[in-house]
This record gives structure tokens, C-alpha cells and sequence, in this order.
């Protein structure tokens, strides 16, 4: 069993594929997969929880509820006092579920009709990757008593009620940000529990393949793990690391441009340009002279990397058919996504950068998805892989779908990857700016669109995450300034 963390490489495995993992290893003798699934719970139980008396183990009418009974037997043979609530019918238990139900009673485990008074850590084996509808009655209740508790929650397989190839939670469950929670999930890890709502019902997510090794299941996507760094040369001077164009800032909205601009700066970009849309705007910053403001027609981005829409407002619809023409490589975020959404000539003109063979990222959260798709942001939220892989097809382009677990889909149709590095301290005004600017300066310095976007997107989160508690409130322009 190993933890997952940002820095994690893994494939992902969808319901479907791990269902065939499972029927495979039907080979093993009866009832191996319990056992092994209901000690690896115990035992993370007991790390998580060392010190713990009593634990709740809610169990629902499915082989997740029989994790839960071999789990219970395991800690009570161990010396911790496990509470079973079992909601189902034993007489249509799944044979293998039934086994431990017998075992945890032969173990003197303890069945109640309700939970204990005073437990210190709660185990949610009620539903697993075949729960089909929202839980509901005394599944409901008790998800909703954990939630509520303040007391450390273990999901088994998946958090009860979540989709485990897209991360929709059923109902509010699962709600409460100062509850602590953890995952061991099983045979594979699945994409639900890493995007949308999963990362925050899932929490800390574990890992064990139960004995059952590798798999030649196809992965419908892949965690993105730690960006490498790249050492520079002695040699080197600005030239090499490229030319970054923001084209953006329109009439009170410079700031915008100027934070992708000072991202792009302190991620490595040689030089950083910022065409402002604004006619009557200064000539300098003078916080950051090293930026080259200028007016956003002045500037000839057949050899540079342009970086649109930040701050745009409507006035960056008149600068899109030249950026998408001329621009050697190119970022598209905030005003210049909801113009091309808009806009089905600016929308041909995107597509065919693809076959001029010019890299091209865009950069849209569920909102701008969903202008970009025709569609609701519910639509965009209810399967964010499929929805990042159909931007990307569409548009020709790479698209970097925001939000929790943000999303990086290849416009060739790889397997999309998923990003765990980030956290709530980039919900905050420019912070999207700022990741366009570190994309922009990936692209200058020659890396391929779909490596600078996994690149930046995780160099972006991991800025967040290793922000000092005690530090001031993580601003986009502190963030900006520390992109290395």
C-alpha cells in the first residue's frame, strides 16, 4: 500500500476496466480478495488512528459492506473496539460478503442498530464503485452523521455516493472542509477520485492492488506527477529562452495582463513583452522595468509566443484574428476564450493553427468550457476528462480544463492527465493569469505544447502547496514573482 501524492505518476482505471481486473482475479482462491481488502483497511485505520478505542465501521449491502465486516475482525483481533452498522439484508449478502460477515461475528465483533456514542474514527464501507444511485435512508444518515462529527473519515474503495470515473458526489455529503479524510482504494486507481468533488471526499488517497499486480488494461488517463527541472546552460543568454508577448489589459484591466506578463518574467522567459489594449496606458511598470509595455499592434509575434486575453474585456476580439495568424506559439485564456466561443470564424481560425503545426494551450475554467462546448457549466463538471478531451479535438489544441484536479487533454488524443498538485489558496483574483504566463514562458523556451502545460500546471499548484502557513495570504502577484 503506498500513498498518492502530487508527485505520483500513475495510470488511471475507469469502472468498466476495473471490473475486468476484478473477474480476472476471480483465478485466486475464494474470499482471497476480502481478506487482503479488509486487512489493508485495518491497518490504515490503525495508522491513522493508533490511539483510538472505538471505531464506527458503517457497512452497506455489497462486497464494499464486506471490506468493512473483514476490516472489523481484523481490528477486533487487534485490540480496538470496532462498532459494526450494517444496512442490508444479510440473506442477500454477495457470497463472499457473507464469509466475512461470518467471521466478523465469530471475531465478537460488536452490531448496533445505530452509531456509537463516542467513537474516534468513522470507516465508510457502505457503497462502492457499483452504487448506482445516491445514498439514501440510514446509508444517508450515517454519511451525514460522519460528515458532521469532526471526527477522521476512511472511505473504502471510493467515498459512498461517488462516481468513480468522474468525481460527481450525490448530494452534499462529504461537504465539510474541517473534516479529516482518507481513501485506501483497490486494483486501480480511478479517475473519480482525483477531480471535481473527489479530491475533497476522497482526501488522502491510498493505493493497494491487493497482490494482483500490473494490468494490460488501457488507462483512460494518468496522474501527472512531479515536473522535472531543467538545469540552463553556461553559455546561455536571453535569446535562448524566447520571447513572450501578453496581449491583453484593455481600459481598467491592465493588471491582469501585467500579472501574466511577471509570471512569464520569473518563470524564464528571456524576454516578456505586454501589448496592452489600453491606448492611454503607461509606458513603464515601474514595480517590474523589466517588462516592455507596448501598444498590442505594435508588436510582431511571428516569432514570439503570445499569451491573450488576460484582462481583454471585449476589446481583445479585434486583436484575435491577427494573434491567431501570426503568433508562433499561443496561450488563450479568460476574454479571448469567451470571444472565440462566440465567434465561429475566430473559432475556424483556432482550429486551423493545428494544421499549420503552431502549438497552441488553451486555458478555460468550467464556465469558459462551457462556453466554448455549447453546453452548461453542470455539463462541463459532470465528466471533466470528457469534457477536456473533446476541447482539445475540437479546437485543435491543448486544453487545460481548471478546477480541482485540473484536467490537461492532448490534441492528438492521448490520455488526458490529471494534476494534484494545488489548493484552495489559488481561489483567489489572477491566479489564472498567472498560469498563462508560466505556459507562455514554457512555450518560449521551445517545449512542446502539451509538456509546457503539464509543466506549468503543476509548478502552479506546487507554489500554492508550499506556501508558508504563517505567511501572508497568497496573492496572484506573490505568486507571479515566486513562479520558479
Amino acid at each position: 500500500m503506498h500513498r498518492i501524492t502530487s508527485a505520483t505518476v500513475a495510470h488511471l482505471f475507469d469502472i468498466a476496466a476495473t471490473r475486468r481486473i476484478e473477474q480476472a482475479a476471480a483465478a485466486l482462491p475464494a474470499h482471497t480478495l476480502m481478506q487482503r481488502a479488509g486487512l489493508a483497511v485495518a491497518r490504515l485505520a490503525m495508522a491513522i488512528a493508533p490511539h483510538a478505542r472505538t471505531v464506527w465501521i458503517a457497512c452497506g449491502p455489497g462486497n464494499n459492506g464486506g471490506d468493512g465486516f473483514e476490516a472489523a475482525a481484523q481490528l477486533q483481533r487487534r485490540g480496538f473496539r470496532p462498532v459494526v452498522t450494517f444496512a442490508g439484508d444479510e440473506d442477500r449478502l454477495p457470497p463472499d460478503a457473507k464469509a466475512s460477515l461470518q467471521r466478523a461475528r465469530e471475531a465478537s465483533v460488536i452490531f448496533a442498530g445505530n452509531p456509537p456514542a463516542d467513537y474516534q474514527l468513522a470507516i465508510d464501507a457502505l457503497l462502492g464503485i457499483g452504487s448506482t444511485r445516491p445514498p439514501e435512508g440510514a446509508m444517508a444518515e450515517w454519511l451525514h452523521a460522519m460528515d458532521a462529527s469532526g471526527q477522521s473519515v476512511l472511505g473504502v474503495d471510493v467515498p459512498s455516493g461517488l462516481n468513480a470515473d468522474t468525481g460527481v458526489l450525490s448530494g452534499d455529503i462529504g461537504a465539510h472542509a474541517d473534516t479529516a479524510r482518507f481513501c485506501v482504494t483497490f486494483l486501480t486507481l480511478k479517475p473519480g477520485l482525483f477531480t471535481a468533488h473527489g479530491r475533497d471526499a476522497a482526501g488522502t488517497v491510498w493505493f493497494d492492488d491487493l497482490g494482483c499486480g500490473g494490468t494490460a488494461e488501457p488507462p483512460v488517463a494518468r496522474l501527472l506527477g512531479a515536473a522535472a527541472s531543467t538545469p540552463r546552460s553556461h553559455a546561455s543568454h536571453k535569446g535562448s529562452y524566447g520571447d513572450v508577448a501578453v496581449i491583453g489589459g484593455a481600459p481598467g484591466m491592465a493588471g491582469a495582463a501585467l500579472l501574466a506578463g511577471s509570471a512569464a518574467l520569473h518563470a524564464g522567459a528571456g524576454r516578456v513583452f505586454v501589448g496592452l489594449l489600453d491606448p492611454g496606458a503607461a509606458a513603464v511598470d515601474p514595480a517590474q522595468p523589466e517588462l516592455m509595455l507596448r501598444h498590442a499592434d505594435a508588436l510582431d509575434l511571428s516569432g514570439m509566443t503570445a499569451v491573450c486575453g488576460c484582462g481583454g474585456g471585449a476589446e481583445v476580439r479585434e486583436a484575435l484574428p491577427r494573434v491567431l495568424a501570426t503568433a508562433a506559439a499561443l496561450v488563450l485564456d479568460a476574454d479571448a476564450l469567451n470571444a472565440i466561443a462566440a465567434d465561429t470564424g475566430l473559432q475556424a481560425q483556432l482550429a486551423s493553427r493545428a494544421r499549420r503545426a503552431k502549438p497552441t494551450v488553451i486555458t478555460p475554467h468550467p464556465l469558459e468550457a462551457a462556453r466554448l462546448l455549447n453546453c452548461t457549466v453542470a455539463d462541463i463538471q459532470a465528466n471533466r476528462l470528457a469534457a477536456a478531451r473533446e476541447l482539445a479535438a475540437r479546437y485543435g489544441a491543448v486544453a487545460v480544463l481548471k478546477g480541482s484536479g485540473t484536467v490537461i487533454a492532448h490534441d492528438r488524443g492521448a490520455p488526458p492527465v490529471l494534476n494534484l498538485s494545488g489548493n484552495a489558496r489559488l481561489a483567489t483574483a489572477g491566479t489564472g493569469d498567472v498560469l498563462a504566463g508560466m505556459i507562455g514562458a514554457a512555450l518560449a523556451m521551445q517545449k512542446p505544447a502539451f509538456e509546457a502545460a503539464c509543466e506549468a500546471v503543476w509548478r502552479h499548484g506546487r507554489l500554492a502547496d508550499t506556501w508558508p502557513a504563517n505567511a501572508a495570504p497568497l496573492t496572484a502577484g506573490a505568486l507571479a514573482r515566486q513562479a520558479p
